[in-house]
């Protein structure tokens, strides 16, 4: 394959993993505390290229790795008591089905039972890995460090995790994140996360912005699209010639 053709083809490559990151972060572009992916763009030389003479065989365009944005999303009021926002790093920890999860998403609700849990049942975790059971029909009061009380008595308070490097976290499903490897990847007190009772964290995906770059990409795939097109036909082109010239 010719220089062109390879180079263009290796683009549309790249473009297609942009485009599957793209198509997730819309779909969840309402989602609560979803926090948006993103790509790394580099090159690379296959082992052709490195050892071949022609200096028009280069880089090719490739996406070398995919990234998590965890900026803050925007906060909105919504009045529900058990719907709980953080400001600042951080993250709620929850009692997933396979150890502890993470999460930005504080839609919470109170179960049956009385306990505390995200939308797919999963319990809210206290400082100390306990689990938050309420009194039924008593107001909940949950302050800025995530001190839970009702009736004037303190129920506990919220575990806030933080990691040096989140992006070291797995993502889950429904805005979660878990830790691929608790022994090296230490957690900590999220010692600047503010929580606000009342109020949601939407996802920081933006729609705007993700319409706009899926229009920069279908327009990168269209002009790849041609250059390859070109490609095959210059090399059509250099068949007939030499075609001719035997003749």
């Amino acid at each position: 394959m010719d220089p062109l053709t390879t180079a263009a083809a290796s683009g549309l490559q790249a473009r297609m993993d942009s485009m599957d990151l793209l198509a997730n972060n819309m779909a969840n572009s309402s989602a609560n505390g979803y926090k948006a992916d993103r790509e790394f763009y580099s090159t690379f030389l296959t082992s052709d290229a490195m050892n071949s003479p022609d200096p028009a065989v280069g880089d090719s365009p490739v996406v070398e790795r995919h990234w998590t944005d965890f900026t803050q999303g925007s906060v909105t009021n919504t009045g529900n008591p058990t719907d709980l926002a953080l400001s600042g790093r951080g993250f709620f920890a929850v009692n997933g089905p396979n150890g502890p999860l993470y999460t930005r998403n504080g839609s919470f609700q109170v179960s049956p039972q009385g306990t505390l849990t995200t939308s797919e049942g999963y319990p809210v975790r206290l400082a100390g890995g306990q689990t938050l059971t309420l009194a039924p029909g008593a107001p909940l009061i949950v302050g800025a460090d995530g001190t839970v009380s009702q009736n004037g008595a303190p129920l506990g308070q919220l575990e806030l995790v933080d990691f040096a490097d989140p992006n070291l976290l797995d993502k889950a499903s429904n805005a979660n994140f878990s830790n691929p490897d608790p022994q090296t990847i230490k957690s900590q007190a999220a010692a600047n996360a503010q929580v606000a009772q009342g109020k949601l964290e939407s996802s920081n995906a933006s729609p705007t912005e993700s319409a706009a770059r899926l229009v920069m990409l279908m327009r990168n795939f269209e002009m790849l699209q041609k250059a390859i097109k070109i490609g095959g036909d210059m090399n059509s082109e250099a068949i007939q010639e030499v075609a001719k010239v035997g003749s």
